[in-house]
């Protein structure tokens, strides 16, 4: 308090030469030590040297160019074919050599004419260039999925220059993982980081072959973890530069430890622009292994389809958070139609791991083993209930079919005012093909309901939480709801099954 109360009196006599004269003896005295503390303590540390970690994962890093095999044409008139010579020929009137019509040369050998074409030969063509890196010294080495797709041969660039033709094992689209192995002992194996410490900020480099140049090094810092751009899987956004050619290559971070693979940029040129996204190792580990063990990832499946739950729609529907993974539409005879999982249901937990978002829901079953018991904790009508299923192989599914059978005319009508909506009991037949017990369906409306996105044709399901099978139910349901306050309405559209909110008209 004393230093404190000094120092602002000598503020206020700054103008007096005394006081100048006062500071100089404390200064040169040393009598200011917090000070000085102070400052030292603001210093900032220096950059850091990447030096000795691209000593140490350089040699692992590799370059892999792909080739294709494309059928070689020998063409006439320097390197076209007939029918873009005869195109040349009666458009533009260009001279072709050798062609009907062409300027003759007296001393060109005459050709027979042509009886026949035989099959042109094949020849390899350059079709792209990536990077990978050892994942074991006895020659397996990971990339990306699309730096091989599509492949027919795939060329393995040491730094010692060796150059290995590699046998594809196995490439996953989904997580764009693939692994490729070559005949080659001792060589140096990446270590493998623990994505799970890595840090916002944290200090990370890139070795690759950008635009085919070998060997490339750059560095840059972690912008943020689990970026949601697919699936399956959470990436890494970093600020390195990343450009075509990277593609395959490691992420590593300061302790010389590979906790990525390079795989994608957002650009609006081709080029890097800042963002940059990597494969956690952890994820592309996972998939390597089955790669290796069976040349192809399983994933679990559940059969549902799923949105957000969006803050308004917690809200409307008592969840109070808006957390989760929200049902529209259940697979017919799917694993979650067996357990009886119900459009409108929000799944919370799966297997006890809390859906913080609706795309944690797809890697927790995707990483499950098919044929899995698993316990699923719903979020339905207001009451929380865990579920019992057998997660199955994830596999296409099939498209749902619309009926082509005349529709039956509603047997009853209702209005109603306040939502704006004119419903009616569902026939019969229009249950059978929704595959529904029941609902109302939307004859006509008029705001707030078609503010709310509603449509002519939806079927509602619940009003604020209570299940409606007929129009009776609606009409009580409608009853017991707070006009003053927003209208959560579960309704099937074709195949899916959504959240509207109403705000009633006062």
């Amino acid at each position: 308090m004393a230093l404190m109360s000094f120092m602002k009196f000598l503020n206020r006599q700054t103008h007096r030469p005394w006081v100048s004269l006062m500071l100089s003896v404390a200064l040169s005295s040393g009598l200011c030590v917090p000070l000085s503390i102070s400052a030292q303590s603001a210093v900032v540390k220096g950059l850091p040297d990447f030096t000795e970690l691209v000593e140490l994962v350089g040699p692992s890093v590799v370059n892999i160019r792909t080739l294709e095999k494309v059928r070689s044409n020998p063409m006439n008139g320097g390197g076209m074919d007939d029918e873009t010579q005869d195109l040349l020929r009666r458009f533009f009137g260009i001279p072709i050599p050798n062609m009907p019509g062409a300027p003759s040369n007296p001393n060109a050998p005459k050709q027979a004419p042509r009886q026949g074409r035989t099959p042109a030969p094949e020849e390899s063509q350059p079709r792209g260039v990536g990077s990978g890196f050892v994942l074991t010294s006895d020659g397996l080495i990971m990339t990306n999925a699309h730096v091989v797709e599509g492949a027919d041969e795939v060329l393995v660039t040491l730094t010692d220059k060796r150059e290995f033709k590699a046998k594809i094992i196995g490439a996953d689209k989904r997580t764009d993982v693939a692994v490729v192995k070559i005949q080659a002992t001792g060589l140096p194996a990446v270590k493998v980081g623990d994505v799970s410490r890595l840090k916002v900020g944290e200090w990370v480099m890139a070795i690759g072959s950008p635009f085919g140049l070998d060997n490339s090094v750059t560095a840059g810092i972690v912008s943020a973890k689990q970026r949601d751009t697919g699936d399956y899987l959470p990436f890494i956004q970093t600020d390195v530069a990343i450009n075509p050619g990277n593609s395959g290559g490691p992420l590593i971070n300061m302790r010389g430890e590979v906790v990525g693979i390079n795989s994608q940029i957002y650009s609006r040129s081709g080029g890097f622009m800042g963002i940059s996204f990597a494969i956690p190792m952890d994820e592309a580990m996972r998939v390597s292994d089955q790669l290796r063990a069976n040349g192809r990832v399983t994933r679990g499946r559940i059969g549902v389809q799923i949105e957000s739950v969006t803050k308004e729609i917690a809200e409307s529907i008592g969840l109070g958070k808006a957390q989760g993974a929200l049902i529209n539409r259940i697979v017919p005879g799917a694993p979650a139609d067996k357990a009886g999982l119900e459009a409108g249901d929000v799944i919370i937990k799966f297997d006890g791991k809390l859906i913080e978002k609706s795309a944690d829901l797809p890697r927790f079953v995707g990483n499950t083993k098919p044929g899995t018991q698993s316990t699923l904790t719903l979020f339905r009508r207001g009451a929380m209930k865990d579920v019992s299923i057998t997660v199955a192989e994830l596999e296409p599914e099939k498209v749902a079919k619309r009926s082509t059978e005349p529709e039956e005319k509603p047997k009853s009508l209702a209005s109603v005012q306040g939502l704006g909506l004119v419903v009616a009991d569902l026939t019969d037949a229009q249950k059978a093909e929704l595959k529904i017990k029941g609902g109302v369906r939307v004859e006509s409306l008029q705001e707030p309901a078609a503010k709310a996105g509603l449509r002519e044709g939806d079927v509602i399901l619940a009003v604020g939480n209570v299940e409606v099978t007929q129009i009776k139910e609606f009409e009580a349901a409608v009853a017991k709801i707070d006009k003053s306050k927003t209208v959560s309405i579960l309704f099937k559209r074709g195949d899916f099954t959504r959240f509207a909110l109403i705000r009633p008209n006062r």
